[in-house]
């Protein structure tokens, strides 16, 4: 055995009679044998169908290929390892440190015949993994793996699940546990690591055996980097120090609830008038038709032209105006596509904008009873040109916000400007969506004063996604695409570096003779007033949902609530600005403040709301009383003032406007949310 650095701080290799180990700062990265070995190479074509955002992927894989001799050649003070198997097959790690200080292993596969890496990194079975973008399902993803692809979340997202199976039926539209808007190729480790691939094609991010995660690569090359440190907490600060961190919010998010409302200026008024009468907060209006609608069987779609609908929203510049002097906000939505009936779709056709077909036509994509192009961000001037449609038809109009919708839908089968394969572009697309939204707020010197937010994202959208939205939600209790749901998509994309997100206030998808209750809403609405903003959806079919404004209890709940939120605006406001310090996000996993918790690393539906709230949401129907962890600390109901010393599991009394929330005594807020109790 030959150790070939001594420098603890350095990567350490020790060469073993038929392999090696890569050490990383204490930890074992990479562990390689004859037997046992750590790289794979293979053969495959991808098998990719899309139809309306949900996707059939399969791999028609050739050949699979264990390298299992290892030859290793220093390179100052990294290495060079080549791996063959035979005469014909080979492929080469680079390890290294960056610039940066980090640990970098560049894997590449040399043979022209193969597309495919599998490289397992060593692992131990009491780890636990956390990341991988937003994941509805897991929080934990340790023991299955995680196929990293942007589309649809699904509907239902369970295969055991009656609506699953009722949407696979429709449309294939049912979904996986690892369905996901927001994929990433990083994973966070409880070794205190986390693992980075510098990469955007397809993967496959396997955590299911005890030794080793095997990260499968649609690609022949890739660039992993890892940091480690003391604690989880300055460990996300070397993450998001790494992609970026997101700016701090607008103060007027803090002042209230977006209501979500349809149907024309006059409609927004009266609604707006009802809920302030009522005593409700409202911080903005947001009116996602505002450019107009399409009635189509799955419900009210926005008219995807980017402009202003004077008859349905008539006087709206004025009414803006005159709600920006009462306080009141209004926001719209855009997304990266251009109906095809409409102009603003022909003038992108008529410059060249349009991503193309094979035949070199342009692509216009289905997105159910309508077809839309899609703007190739990869053309300069095309970019530009939609950075201007933003400018110009949103911030003049005088928007202070919108949705940045879908970004999940590029076909892999499109011709992009800049050359790059589709597939290989296709994970990377909502991030270069998102850069174009903030560039557009930079470059009109309203970045911190309006707002958007995304359910699309991947590596990229922590510096340029100011916020994000968890999507589209059933309007049900279930686990894997109801309210529960919500709260491990925060905590994975916590653990991915993005600590801003909010969610549909009820949730959206109303199909399979789902109907929003009264009490799913106003269960929603608890949880989000412990969230960075509060927002609410009619759903795609707003008739046969409950609405904010359905009876005057909900209409009370939501004047309590909304006075909750409000409250608790300074201490909002400074864990948003920590995360973006320091990349410490706001919804938080218990074990990052408490870490020799065992319990703590297994907890999915609870989460710290900055340092010193402990919320459980109630997501389960017809509760009166609700279970939850409190770990060791001294904590405090926020309801009722009673004192618990932590440590364990406790039942509490939870009525609806009083979800399971505790305070630390010790906090410097104690006196703030001590006022709770008189709301």
């Amino acid at each position: 055995m030959t150790s070939l650095q001594s420098d603890l701080s350095a990567p350490e290799l020790i060469l073993l009679q038929d392999g090696f180990t890569l050490c990383w700062q204490q930890r074992l990265i990479l562990r390689h044998s004859a037997e046992a070995p750590c790289l794979w190479i293979g053969a495959g074509e991808a098998d990719i169908d899309m139809f309306r955002g949900n996707f059939s992927i399969k791999d028609r894989l050739n050949e699979k290929i264990a390298l299992t001799t290892a030859s290793v050649t220093q390179q100052g003070a990294g290495w060079d390892i080549f791996f063959t198997r035979g005469d014909a097959v080979n492929a080469m790690l680079t390890i290294r440190v960056d610039a940066d200080g980090r640990l970098a292993i560049d894997v590449k596969n040399d043979s022209t015949s193969h597309n495919r890496i599998w490289l397992r990194l060593a692992a131990q079975p009491e780890d636990h993994i956390y990341g991988c973008g937003e994941q509805f399902s897991y929080f934990d993803l340790r023991g299955k793996p995680f196929p990293l692809w942007t589309s649809e979340q699904g509907v239902g997202r369970n295969k055991q699940t009656y609506v699953t199976w009722q949407a696979d039926c429709k449309e294939n539209a049912g979904g996986d546990y690892y369905w996901t808007f927001f994929p990433q190729p990083t994973f966070v480790s409880t070794q205190k690591y986390y693992c980075h691939v510098d990469n955007s094609c397809y993967m496959n991010f396997d955590f299911s055996a005890p030794d080793y995660h095997e990260l499968a690569i649609w690609e022949d090359n890739a660039t992993l980097r890892f940091e480690c440190a003391e604690t989880y907490i300055d460990l996300l600060e070397k993450l998001t120090g790494m992609l970026g961190r997101q700016p701090e919010l607008p103060e007027w998010v803090y002042d209230g609830v977006t209501l979500g409302i349809q149907g024309g200026t006059e409609v927004c008024q009266q609604k707006l008038d009802t809920m302030r009468n009522g005593g409700v907060k409202v911080n903005g209006v947001w009116a996602q038709d505002w450019s107009g609608i399409r009635m189509t069987s799955f419900g009210k779609r926005v008219m995807w032209n980017w402009k202003w609908n004077s008859e349905l929203y008539p006087d709206l510049k004025n009414r803006i105006r005159q709600w920006n002097r009462e306080g009141v906000q209004f926001l719209s939505y855009i997304n990266p596509y251009v109906a095809s009936d409409r102009d603003l779709c022909e003038e992108a056709a008529r410059h060249g904008y349009l991503a193309k077909d094979a035949a070199g036509q342009d692509y216009l994509v289905e997105f159910g009873e309508f077809y839309g192009g899609v703007v190739d961000l990869t053309n300069p001037e095309a970019y530009a040109w939609f950075k201007e449609v933003i400018k110009k038809n949103l911030i003049e109009l005088g928007c202070n916000g919108w949705m940045a919708d879908f970004g999940e839908y590029l076909p892999t089968d499109t011709r992009l400007y800049n050359g790059v394969s589709a597939e290989i572009m296709h994970n990377a697309w909502p991030a270069l969506w998102a850069k174009c939204n903030y560039e557009a707020l930079e470059e009109s010197g309203k970045l911190g004063e309006i707002l958007f937010f995304m359910r699309a994202g991947s590596t990229g959208s922590q510096k340029y996604s100011v916020m994000m939205w968890a999507g589209d939600q059933n309007v049900d209790w279930s686990l894997d695409d109801g309210l529960a749901s919500v709260v491990p998509a925060a905590l994975s994309l916590a653990m991915t570096g993005h600590g801003l997100h909010h969610s549909d206030i009820g949730g959206y998808t109303t199909l399979f003779g789902m109907q929003r209750s009264k009490e799913l809403l106003l269960r929603w609405c608890d949880f989000s007033a412990f969230t960075p903003m509060m927002r609410t959806h009619e759903g795609n079919r707003p008739g046969d949902n409950w609405q904010f404004d359905s009876d005057a209890e909900t209409i009370a709940h939501f004047a309590r609530m909304t006075t909750v939120f409000t409250t608790l605006k300074p201490y909002i406001k400074q864990a948003v600005a920590q995360n973006a310090r320091t990349g410490l996000p706001v919804m938080r996993p218990l074990f990052l403040h408490y870490e020799d918790d065992a319990h703590t690393y297994r907890l999915k539906y609870q989460y710290l709301f900055g340092r010193d709230l402990l919320v459980a949401p109630v997501y389960a129907e017809d509760c009166r009383e609700w279970a939850l962890y409190l770990p060791q600390d001294s904590w405090i109901n926020a309801w009722t003032g009673e004192q618990h010393c932590g440590g364990g599991e406790l039942t509490v009394e939870a009525p609806i406007g009083k979800p399971p929330v505790f305070y630390r005594a010790d906090s410097d807020w104690a006196a703030l949310f001590g006022s709770l109790r008189h709301i």
